[in-house]
């Protein structure tokens, strides 16, 4: 049964989708695509149908990763029911979750940076405009992810 894994941030068009195609190109390099689902949602309505923001998009190119196709969608409750793991890229995300979703009944939400050594906030890069520096934390934060899902 595939482990199904949903990230989530405000927009969905940043660091939601980068956490996205750079955890499914890590799936697909170490051979276990097949037992993952994959996929991103935002906390708001803002960019809805919009595609990953160019900067994001040229950050995922830079290391070889298509997200072609990808636009925002919100995040539902029926996302909570469907996933096993929702994973926020900051710590408003996760009141914006607990909004949507009313009440963490089963452990499924937690933050993207607390599966490594360093936990924190993914920094919004609509905000700093440092994408190299969320490519790292995400990146990081996927490694550590991964590390963990496929020792259980």
């Amino acid at each position: 049964m595939a482990k199904k894994i949903l990230f989530v941030c405000l927009g969905n068009i940043c660091r939601s989708p980068m956490a996205e195609f750079v955890m499914k190109k890590m799936v697909a390099e170490a051979g276990v695509a097949a037992n993952y689902e994959i996929a991103s949602a935002a906390t708001s309505t803002d960019e809805i149908g919009n595609p990953v923001y160019p900067p994001a998009r040229r950050k995922l190119q830079e290391h070889g990763i298509s997200c072609d196709g990808k636009t925002a969608r919100q995040m539902t409750r029926r996302d909570y029911e469907h996933y096993d793991y929702i994973i926020a890229m900051d710590h408003s995300n996760l009141r914006h979750i607990d909004r949507i979703i009313g009440s963490d009944t089963a452990g499924k939400v937690s933050l993207l940076m607390d599966f490594t050594d360093n936990p924190h906030d993914v920094a919004d890069p609509w905000y700093t405009g440092n994408f190299e520096a969320t490519w790292n934390d995400v990146e990081q934060g996927c490694t550590a992810l991964l590390n963990l899902l496929e020792t259980k």
